[in-house]
């Protein structure tokens, strides 16, 4: 699966949770495929469409969880 389209996210617990919700949501809206690996540190979320990884990054942005472009 190609990864430019992921955004590593540092969160654990009932934040990663809303977080795979959140994912689940925007890809569902975008009829797009969405998985998330491990990386070196915190999660990579990866989105088969880049409006769907910047739809997330806004989301992160709401929530004040940080993230970094993979």
């Amino acid at each position: 699966m190609p990864e430019e389209n992921c955004l590593i996210v540092r969160a654990a617990g009932r934040q990663l949770d809303l977080l795979r919700d959140e994912a689940f949501r925007i890809a569902k809206d975008a009829n797009v495929g969405w998985w998330t690996d491990r990386a070196q540190v915190g999660t990579k979320f990866c989105f088969e469409d880049a409006k769907a990884k910047a739809s997330f990054a806004a989301a992160c942005n709401n929530l004040g969880i940080p993230y970094k472009e993979n």
